[in-house]
């Protein structure tokens, strides 16, 4: 028996102890497993309370048995969950019964892998069901609900099923030009609905900034020169003592970093080496590695010192500058008009640096309520099928099968995204619509 049909189990809740843990089994010999470990099988999705029983006749725990059948179920297959008490010896009692009667432990994903296989999941919302598992924040939870809920798959497919009219439309031109039945010169048409598909295709990348950000998070690296406060405002926006603060400048000499939660948003907050010119070599490497994490921040807080006279620091970032005077509880007076004036002693202004920062977090989101690409490979395949459209778009003097290539092959790679390339749909789309076997 391959390993595709075998009979999988895996705990699929969290790690025990816990009050409830849920076991799933997937695959052919689901009934055999239930009328072994159970005495019968349950009616289908209707809870029952079952006793599990090892090989030996031995009660290994009560159970609320749930019973799915093929095809209604996650995996496509015959499927059952256990949901038994969450002890640990509870919990690897029953995963050892079912070890015994010849069933095998699920590798990682499989279950998803044949959820796919059996086309209950595409490609596009299983990446969104991982992402709903791991997601920490609520924009997160948001835009993973977005892949995984099928939105976007529609629209991907949606655009699949209008190259493959456009391309039926052209071979239908081609091959059969005396057919009654063929509307003639649909090049412009075609051509027109292509550019069309091209712009919207163009305008969905633009989202990928925003999804990236919510995905992956927000980075705010704190610069500038030593004992400008960098560490203090970190604790404070941590509120918790993350870095270590003295008086002594050059205290921190490695980068520090730990996750906000900032109104729904993941931020990554980094706290670097103060910015100066140092013998010191351990100084130096810190310095170094602060300048490399300025170069790929989103935004950087940029600290000075209120009581520092000198001219700012320089820095070289390619994203957003916040300039922030610290140490406010010094003096009396007013503070450059540019910068955000705060005191982690007193914390004043904290909560204004705050606001700036999810301010710009927003704006930079500001396409979340759309369906919006977030994943590298989805990213990667969507740029290479513009490409390819404008490639046929962009080349009239191409003779029309060359250019019809072009829409063959973007519609190849937009296949990719879901991970379903049906080569007949083009087939079919002729013969329902052009009746060319007449």
């Amino acid at each position: 028996m391959s390993r595709t049909q075998d009979t999988i189990y895996a705990l699929s809740s969290g790690a025990p102890p816990a009050g409830v843990a849920v076991i799933r089994v997937s695959g052919m010999g689901v009934v055999p497993a239930l009328e072994t470990l159970t005495g019968g099988v349950p009616a289908p999705r209707i809870a029952s309370l079952r006793s599990i029983r090892s090989r030996n006749g031995d009660v290994v725990d009560q159970a609320i048995v749930l019973y799915f059948p093929a095809p209604q179920s996650f995996t496509g297959e015959d499927c059952f969950e256990f949901q038994i008490h969450g002890g640990r010896a509870v919990v690897n009692a029953t995963l050892a019964a079912l070890h015994d009667i010849g069933l095998r432990h699920a590798e990682a994903g499989e279950f998803s892998r044949r959820a796919f296989d059996n086309g209950k999941l595409d490609l596009v919302e299983i990446e969104g069901l991982a992402d709903l598992i791991s997601a920490e924040t609520e924009m997160q939870r948001r835009l993973a609900i977005q892949q995984s809920s099928g939105s976007l798959s529609a629209l991907y497919q949606s655009w699949m099923q209008q190259l493959t009219r456009a391309r039926a439309l052209i071979e239908a031109e081609l091959d059969f030009p005396d057919e009654d039945d063929i509307p003639g010169s649909v090049s412009e048409r075609v051509w027109a609905m292509v550019e069309d598909m091209t712009a919207d295709i163009s305008r969905h990348l633009e989202g990928n900034k925003a999804a990236e950000i919510i995905r992956d998070g927000f980075k705010v690296v704190i610069a500038g020169r030593p004992n400008a406060g960098k560490s203090s405002l970190m604790n404070a926006l941590a509120k918790r003592d993350v870095a270590i603060v003295t008086e002594i400048p050059g205290t921190t000499r490695d980068i520090i970093g730990i996750d906000l939660d900032l109104d729904g948003y993941l931020v990554h907050l980094v706290d670097t080496a103060g910015l100066r010119e140092t013998e010191d070599r351990v100084e130096a490497e810190g310095v170094r590695r602060a300048r490399l994490s300025l170069e790929d921040a989103d935004m950087v807080l940029l600290l000075k010192d209120v009581t520092d006279t000198g001219p700012d620091e320089e820095i070289s970032v390619n994203g957003e500058i916040v300039k922030v005077c610290t140490k406010m509880d010094l003096i009396d007076g007013n503070h450059d008009s540019d910068a955000i004036g705060i005191s982690a002693i007193s914390g004043d202004g904290i909560d204004s640096l705050t606001k700036r920062i999810s301010g710009s977090l927003a704006a930079r989101a500001a396409h979340a309520g759309q369906a919006m690409v977030a994943r590298k490979r989805q990213v990667a395949l969507l740029k290479e099928a513009l490409e390819l459209l404008r490639a046929c778009i962009g080349n009239e003097s191409l003779v029309t099968e060359l250019r019809a290539e072009y829409l063959r092959q973007a519609s190849h790679v937009l296949g990719k995204l879901t991970g379903f390339v049906d080569t007949e749909d083009l087939l079919g789309v002729i013969f329902s619509e052009f009746c060319v076997g007449k």
